[in-house]
């Protein structure tokens, strides 16, 4: 296994930061800020060093699916208590990411600071599977095809030139993934 270790503050702007702080920025119009602060709180994941597709999927939890390579924990598409994010989504900084109620900032969307950086094909980062997770186009600027019904599919890519199994963002749920295509490590 890798262990991937992270402080689970984002590297970027937020409203979530709160007034006075280094990185705060006013709320976006139409977003409605959530009660909650960014607070930096140790993340440990231990996910397969060389990832294998699983005879089954499984359901991804609520809470950390996944780290972004930002440190930031991915999320899968459900709020709290497993209801679709609908209501959510407005208290969504203009990055797609918002803290939850210790603090610990997450994303459940593309995280446009990632690919707005590193750009639509881009490595997000990686689930706790193993495997990769990529914008929402492939290396070729083309929409990702067939993905399956955990947001993902095997080709070659940038960081792998002989092809993987790798997850795909996407503008509709389960926005990361739904299931794991790999056996899950470990959050903790």
């Amino acid at each position: 296994t890798v262990t991937l270790v992270s402080n689970t503050t984002p590297d970027h702007k937020s409203p979530y930061w709160g007034v006075g702080n280094a990185l705060y920025e006013a709320p976006h119009d139409g977003m409605q800020v959530n009660p909650n602060r960014i607070t930096a709180q140790t993340l440990t994941l231990r996910v397969p060093a060389s990832p294998a597709i699983a005879s089954s999927a499984s359901d991804t939890p609520m809470g950390p699916i996944g780290m972004a390579v930002n440190g930031v924990p991915l999320f899968n598409q459900y709020a709290a208590g497993r209801s679709p994010l609908g209501a959510e989504i407005i208290s969504f900084d203009r990055y797609d990411g918002h803290p939850q109620q210790t603090g610990q900032y997450h994303y459940h969307l593309e995280p446009y600071w990632l690919t707005d950086k590193n750009g639509a094909a881009g490595l997000i980062g990686v689930l706790l599977d193993g495997f990769p997770v990529y914008g929402t186009k492939e290396t070729t600027g083309a929409a990702p095809s067939s993905l399956d019904s955990c947001n993902g599919h095997t080709h070659a890519t940038t960081e792998f030139p002989s092809g993987i199994y790798h997850y795909h963002v996407t503008a509709v749920s389960p926005y990361i993934s739904g299931c794991y295509k790999g056996t899950a490590g470990s959050v903790g």
